[in-house]
């Protein structure tokens, strides 16, 4: 995609911090880290959304997030850290390429959890139905 800010760093049109390239993915350092170490991983082809991305292409961005992930555990000596996906605009996706966010955790570094909320009566229930109801 021409106007796609990631497709342009796989591309070398804009310089980034390699961390790890292979013929599917590509993983860079982010350039506003949550923490040191905040990696991102693409794929290499345009996909908007983790509904667009074909089963190879998702495959293989997991395959790089696990072994992207051992080499920050491992080379940063953090002790765990997230994954994280928005899909789409609302959910906190900027730029419209698949991406996964590997964001490395030390101990009182700040970073918080989504609050937990509660169903009222019957809501959970109705929930999953409408769930269920659409898988494909």
């Amino acid at each position: 995609m021409e106007d796609c800010l990631f497709c342009k760093i796989i591309n070398g049109e804009i310089p980034c911090n390699k961390v790890y390239e292979n013929e599917y993915t590509l993983a860079f350092l982010d350039i506003s880290p949550t923490n040191p170490g905040h990696t991102l991983v693409v794929p290499k082809k345009h996909f908007k959304n983790n509904e667009e991305i074909d089963e190879l292409y998702l495959t293989e961005v997991h395959k790089t997030v696990k072994k992207v992930g051992r080499a920050i555990k491992n080379g940063l000596s953090s002790p765990g850290y997230n994954i994280i996906i928005n899909n789409d605009q609302i959910a906190g996706q900027i730029i419209p390429h698949f991406h996964a966010h590997i964001v490395p955790r030390v101990e009182g570094d700040g970073f918080k959890h989504w609050p937990g909320g509660e169903y009222k009566e019957g809501q959970a229930e109705d929930v999953a139905q409408k769930i269920t109801n659409n898988i494909e």
